[in-house]
């Protein structure tokens, strides 16, 4: 008797540590994705039918393969979007005269590439102004679009940003050329990635993008794709963004 009141009572406890763990779970769960819906996002990608897609380039360093990947983009009539970064800017101007003359997109990729969720509100706009004025003086012109050096954020960042009057633009398809871990592990780490909305995360001066950059562009055209900046690839006003930082129409 004793015995089974024992079994009995281990048991309930057992059912109740279950129902305990079950509704810790399931409020953990809740509570998360609350915060994932609430965090403030940059634009990964934007929630389109249409094939359409954006190439990037983050343009920080060096400048030996920007001929290679302009000649590329003119090639197939492909305007791109260049993020750069005022150092590269200081020391490069022509390059970005030819760039922009091209017709491409220019954005603005910080002054001197800080990790910005470590300084303050006042560091952020103070560097996002100085690339903005060389930028201006080289080009003539301003940009609305804004990368986050790393693509390092959190919400005072794109708060700051936003504020600023920017579009703070991420990417959903890393190529991850930087590592120069192969040819072809790059171009099919893009191409497997790549959907109807798009943005694609390059580096000017990774050694295999020249190469890759050609055949990503024949293959996704291949596919029915069509390159657009940008600019022309977000929406501009009435959006939303999901919590994985796809832009969406309300």
């Amino acid at each position: 008797m004793k015995s089974r009141c024992i079994k009995k009572i281990f048991m309930v406890s057992i059912l109740l540590l279950i129902a305990i763990g079950v509704s810790l779970f399931a409020n953990y769960r809740y509570e998360g994705a609350f915060a994932r819906v609430n965090r403030k996002l940059p634009i990964y990608c934007v929630d389109t039918k249409d094939k359409k897609v954006a190439i990037t380039f983050d343009v920080s360093l060096g400048g030996e393969y920007i001929d290679k990947i302009l000649n590329a983009l003119d090639k197939y009539n492909i305007k791109a979007t260049f993020f750069v970064v005022g150092d590269w800017v200081d020391k490069n101007p022509d390059k970005l005269k030819e760039i922009y003359s091209k017709g491409h997109e220019i954005g603005n990729h910080s002054n001197r590439h800080p990790d910005m969720t470590k300084i303050s509100r006042d560091k952020i706009i103070e560097d996002i102004n100085i690339n903005e004025a060389k930028i201006r003086s080289i080009t003539g012109s301003g940009t609305k679009l804004f990368r986050c050096p790393e693509g390092s954020y959190n919400d005072d960042v794109i708060d700051t940003v936003k504020k600023s009057g920017y579009y703070c633009i991420q990417w959903d398809v890393d190529s991850i050329d930087w590592k120069e871990q192969g040819a072809d592990l790059e171009y099919n780490r893009v191409i497997k990635s790549t959907k109807p909305g798009s943005i694609l995360l390059f580096h000017n001066s990774a050694k295999y993008t020249p190469l890759n950059l050609e055949r990503v562009i024949v293959n996704l055209k291949e596919k029915g794709y069509k390159f657009v900046k940008v600019g022309d690839l977000i929406y501009k006003d009435n959006y939303k963004m999901d919590y994985d930082g796809k832009q969406m129409r309300n």
